[in-house]
């Protein structure tokens, strides 16, 4: 089971961050960690970095259709940050409440939330290997993300696809959604071109991005998200023992 602890330095990922190195000093932030039992005493070991994938893309773009078989073939932990806001609403909370009216007008639900929601999934994952989907959606979300994990994503999927592909897949969907109807789609589609483009064009700018055509079928879109993958020679199997 991965733990949190108290540390004075970042996690780092793959790829170096440029985040300011004294944000989380004296700070706990989310280490990943074994418990290992040794002569009756407690003792911790570092497991492997966490690898975290940004999976980005307009509503009914294909992205959680790839993530399904990402996880498949690369035994990724598939976190969808909608899913999560879903889950939270079914909650009845106070969060569920605000997460339920911001979704309906279709606005961008605050960041700390949502990454909150995320931290606690990662925390309760023995997995080391990560696809961050629909998050970030703005920039505010990609900041706050990298100065409380002090670190950036490894890599960062952008599944490019037309707005009428978009509203004809998110339709035809019919899975009951409060946002799945053409006014809240519209105003998703609105948000995602203002907000999220900025994302990806700063990670584009980073080297980070890979841009995947989203038009096609399934395995004609996988095509193109497996070699990312594949070139990190990762094996299915990703339990830590």
């Amino acid at each position: 089971m991965w733990r949190r602890v108290t540390s004075v330095s970042h996690l780092t990922f793959a790829h170096k961050s440029t985040v300011n190195k004294n944000a989380c000093t004296f700070k706990c932030w989310e280490s990943f960690t074994t418990e290992i039992p040794r002569k009756e005493k407690t003792t911790y070991q570092r497991a492997k970095t966490p690898f975290i994938t940004f999976v980005l893309g307009g509503p009914g773009s294909g992205k959680g259709t790839q993530c399904m078989k990402i996880v498949e073939n690369f035994g990724f932990t598939h976190l969808s940050a909608g899913e999560l806001l879903r889950r939270e609403i079914a909650s009845n909370s106070a969060d569920g409440i605000m997460i339920l009216n911001t979704i309906k007008e279709g606005k961008i639900v605050p960041s700390e939330l949502t990454i909150k929601l995320i931290q606690k999934e990662m925390e309760l994952s023995d997995n080391y290997k990560f696809l961050i989907d629909g998050f970030p959606r703005s920039e505010d979300n990609r900041k706050a993300f990298e100065q409380i994990f002090g670190a950036e994503p490894d890599v960062v999927l952008f599944f490019d696809c037309p707005e009428d592909e978009m509203v004809k897949r998110v339709l035809n969907r019919n899975q009951g959604r409060v946002d799945d109807n053409i006014d809240t789609i519209k105003k998703r589609l609105k948000v995602f071109t203002a907000l999220n483009l900025p994302v990806v064009n700063h990670y584009l700018e980073k080297g980070k991005l890979y841009k995947i055509n989203g038009v096609g079928t399934v395995d004609e879109i996988y095509k193109q998200v497996h070699p990312v993958f594949s070139s990190f020679h990762f094996e299915k199997c990703c339990v830590v023992d």
